[in-house]
């Protein structure tokens, strides 16, 4: 991956959402190394104090703003930066695993307007003061779910779904504009994902977890992303066979996937 970013974008803002821990986290001391302005966003405000203390003391700039992704009210403020902000990185998100059929409703709902409802609306927001400027980046860190749809993970694999077509369209509506839509699809990334899936009503732990990579993976392929644009990168890298899996395998999924899903 790229060490530097564009020299334009040094000193420029780069809003993370889901930033107190994880893949968030790890973008924001990537971005804040390589000379961008991060903000950080997420619902946890000690979490998003103490990153923004680590980076200003390694020498970078962050600036924190408290939000929940699932309310109203918090997506429009961070609506609101648009004007200020020349990279939007969608991050936030989470999961959970077991029986549709017995997923809360109330998560229903959360897991709708924070890994889907968020990336559409803020997309939307951020997008044409990019195009008055004639430059901008939106980078959206998807899953390989998105593309390989499995039992267990059924509105999560959703609205990675979603993600996968909604910044497809977009990049290929873009080109030409100076403005660069693309997805960073991890396999499993170790984080506190799994602990709060498994933590969740009626959850499961999630198998997954096993082959985690570290965050900082995915961090390197954010800024890997702003140096090179590009439509999708997965990470790792040979994860990129997983669009061939369900084309070519979807039958067998079909019969040992739900195998799993009962062990758990």
């Amino acid at each position: 991956m790229a060490k530097q970013l564009p020299q334009a974008l040094r000193g420029q803002n780069a809003l993370i959402s889901g930033a107190s821990s994880g893949i968030g986290a790890a973008a924001a001391r990537k971005l804040a190394s390589l000379g961008m302005h991060v903000i950080l966003a997420a619902r946890r405000t000690e979490r998003l104090n103490a990153l923004a203390d680590e980076i200003r003391q390694a020498g970078g700039q962050a600036r924190v703003i408290t939000a929940d992704l699932a309310c109203a009210e918090d997506r429009a403020a961070l609506a609101a930066l648009a004007p200020e902000t020349a990279v939007l990185i969608n991050n936030a998100g989470f999961g959970w695993y077991g029986y549709y059929a017995e997923m809360p409703p109330e998560l229903v709902r959360e897991m709708l307007q924070v890994n889907l409802l968020a990336v559409a609306e803020l997309t939307r927001a951020f997008l044409p003061a990019m195009l008055a400027r004639g430059g901008g980046y939106i980078i959206n860190i998807s899953s390989v779910a998105g593309g390989l749809p499995e039992q267990g993970v059924v509105l999560y694999s959703a609205t990675k779904a979603f993600m996968d077509a909604f910044t497809t369209a977009l990049h290929r509506e873009l080109r030409g504009s100076g403005v660069h839509a693309g997805l960073v699809c991890p396999g499993p990334v170790s984080s506190e994902f799994y602990p709060r899936a498994a933590g969740q009503p009626n959850g499961k732990p999630v198998p997954a977890e096993r082959f985690a990579v570290p965050p900082e993976m995915v961090a390197k392929a954010v800024a890997g992303m702003l140096a090179r644009p590009r439509r999708r990168v997965y990470v790792p890298g040979w994860l990129a066979v997983s669009r061939w899996v369900e084309p070519l395998f979807g039958g067998i999924i079909d019969l040992l996937g739900p195998l799993l899903l009962k062990r758990g």
